[in-house]
């Protein structure tokens, strides 16, 4: 058997599609996940453990990662929000909340996770998610930015303070087909429009980041730490068209 992952943000979207992956690859799962319904779904066609929390109660956090047990082979941690307002409408509500749901609750669980993931063999592996908006400056995005840019800075701190007994690495999507993104990707216009500036001219799918993913946190991938990895089509390094 290949060990235990936890996955908060398992009930569907791209932490679902990495729950398939390793469970097909012999890993054992604990998700997490707000929506008891999804979360069952997913549990079911994995084999896997779940709990239900609120990744803004620390509590909560906590309750989770006690329930997943210990050793854990690889925490993945692909929750996240899309706020996109202009900066002269973002309340401070919307800017906290961003921020506990992106940054403070990576940051939480990890530390929750933290002995289990330390009693293992070793090296466990922690994948986060930012976003390329984060390398590209995007209109609009300011307070997502700001959240998976403080992602980014954690991926960085805790690659260095946790070698050499856990690996962490961040994934940069560009906009992918999720529940989360479906007020964008919904609208097919406005799709096929964002999907034209790519130089791979498509939108993402739950299964590119999930593949990454997947590959992060098996032992292929042990020679890799501190490292954000772009998963966005070319997007934050291409232009192909003048």
């Amino acid at each position: 058997m290949a060990g235990k992952v936890l996955i908060f943000g398992g009930a569907g979207g791209i932490g679902a599609e990495t729950a398939r992956l390793l469970a097909k690859r012999g890993y054992l799962l604990h998700l997490v996940g707000r929506d008891e319904a999804k979360l069952r779904i997913v549990a079911a066609e994995t084999g896997a453990d779940y709990s239900i929390a609120n990744v803004e109660d620390a509590g909560a956090i906590a309750r989770a990662v006690s329930e997943a047990g210990s050793p854990l082979a690889g925490l993945v941690y692909a929750v996240g929000t899309i706020t996109l307002k202009p900066l002269t409408r973002l309340s401070v509500a919307d800017i906290e909340r961003d921020f506990r749901i992106n940054a403070a609750g990576a940051a939480l669980a990890v530390q929750a996770a933290l002995p289990a993931l330390k009693a293992g063999e070793g090296p466990a592996s922690v994948v986060l998610f930012s976003t390329v908006a984060v390398a590209q400056g995007f209109t609009s995005h300011a307070s997502v930015s700001m959240a998976k840019g403080a992602v980014e800075g954690l991926t960085l701190a805790l690659a260095a303070e946790l070698a050499p007994k856990v690996r962490v690495n961040a994934i940069a999507p560009s906009l992918t087909r999720t529940p989360l993104a479906q007020a964008l990707t919904g609208n097919e216009q406005m799709a096929t429009a964002i999907a034209g500036l790519h130089a791979l001219p498509r939108l993402g799918e739950a299964a590119d980041s999930a593949a990454l993913a997947a590959f992060l946190v098996s032992r292929e991938a042990g020679w890799i730490t501190g490292q954000i990895i772009g998963v966005d089509g070319g997007r934050s390094t291409l232009r192909t068209k003048g």
